[in-house]
């Protein structure tokens, strides 16, 4: 391409501060470095972590100005020094949890899907090769990194261990799902759970990674999916994807797990919270049946709050774990899963729900934050 080894200037939704609103404006992208890639972002959506972080609701999310989005899928514009795995106009969909390959940990098989050197970090805010941004203002100051990603511009720079390339037939609208929301969920299901046929599922919260919990378990063959949300109007969505019953913890007059219990002589075999709230985190745990059940945990906590849990209630044979970008290893991994998703063994039609173009960024967090969609793809 032309713009090979030169500084692209180009759109990005740039944050100044919490809670602002996102301003669109010109940046200057420099080339990748030693190891890097520079890619052209087609599409892009938000998700609650990208919420979190426009709030700044944590000190690691408080890196300014920044630009913030970690769902994408786009092209190889260009390759830095070293980059063997890709080429300018690969397909590709950058992931926040990257994969490097030589780490004790990325040789670990099945044991983490970690990296040591480019696993998620909220409080990596530069390129790891050099401690410096790849993107600047028109006022020549540097604007800060997120998640290994940055999506929301229309150029982005990322560390080649934080970049998948997929089949190039595959539609790179619906393979920004598997950025973040969707593979973290139904990763969760496949991967951390393993749900086989018949058991049975309780999904708490049903944003797009909680859907995409029961999408992973319908595809098992889940018997029973329960979805639980404070929002009436999810039981629709859920139910259009699988759940096969649904609670509104405002609407019974028992705790939650109570009322799970009753329903699934016991509990269930499996929970998933995936709302970010740590009331409800203990309501999943309690909600599994003693012996063997599972609690995953898949919400965001900045809070500085502890998970009130007495070291006793785990002799019951309950368990409690998280999982990350649903167990999935990205790079060696993520390619077969978008060939799945493309020969329709996983529905992604159901979660983008909008479609806006990029300059109506913070109409979409609106949209988000009014519970009114799962995914609003930005194209750009």
């Amino acid at each position: 391409m032309a713009s090979k080894g030169k500084v692209i200037t180009c759109r990005a939704a740039v944050a100044y501060g919490p809670g602002q609103p996102l301003v669109v404006e010109q940046v200057q992208v420099d080339p990748p470095q030693k190891m890097e890639v520079r890619i052209k972002i087609l599409f892009t959506s938000i998700c609650h972590t990208d919420l979190s972080a426009w709030k700044g609701e944590s000190e690691a999310q408080r890196a300014y100005p920044r630009i913030l989005g970690h769902e994408a899928s786009g092209v190889v514009e260009s390759v830095g020094e070293g980059v063997i795995d890709m080429k300018e106009g690969d397909h590709v969909v950058p992931i926040f949890n990257g994969e490097c390959g030589d780490c004790i940990y990325c040789k670990s098989s099945k044991k983490t899907n970690l990296c040591g050197k480019f696993r998620v970090n909220p409080f990596k805010s530069v390129m790891d090769s050099d401690g410096k941004c790849r993107f600047r203002n028109k006022d020549g100051i540097p604007i800060y990194h997120f998640l290994n990603t940055s999506t929301f511009s229309d150029y982005t720079v990322v560390d080649y261990a934080c970049l998948v390339k997929i089949d190039p037939h595959a539609p790179l609208d619906k393979m920004t799902l598997l950025s973040c929301g969707v593979s973290t969920g139904l990763g969760a299901a496949w991967n951390t759970a393993d749900v086989q046929t018949g058991e049975t599922v309780a999904v708490f919260g049903l944003g797009a990674v909680g859907l995409a919990v029961v999408e992973g378990a319908r595809t098992r063959g889940a018997s029973k999916i329960i979805g639980v949300d404070i929002n009436p109007e999810k039981r629709i969505k859920g139910e259009a994807i699988g759940i096969t019953d649904f609670i509104n913890p405002k609407e019974i007059d028992v705790p939650v797990h109570e009322k799970i219990r009753e329903m699934t002589e016991g509990g269930v075999h499996y929970s998933f919270e995936c709302a970010g709230n740590m009331e409800v985190l203990r309501e999943a745990f309690l909600c599994t049946h003693d012996g063997w059940g599972m609690a995953i945990v898949l919400g965001i906590h900045p809070t500085p709050r502890l998970l009130s849990l007495h070291p006793m209630e785990l002799f019951d044979g309950r368990r409690i774990v998280a999982s990350v970008f649903g167990d999935f290893k990205g790079k060696s991994q993520l390619p077969l899963f978008a060939k799945q998703c493309m020969a329709g063994v996983v529905k992604l039609d159901e979660f983008i729900t909008h479609r806006l173009p990029f300059e109506k960024i913070n109409e979409a967090i609106q949209l988000l934050l009014d519970g009114k969609s799962l995914r609003c793809l930005l194209h750009l």
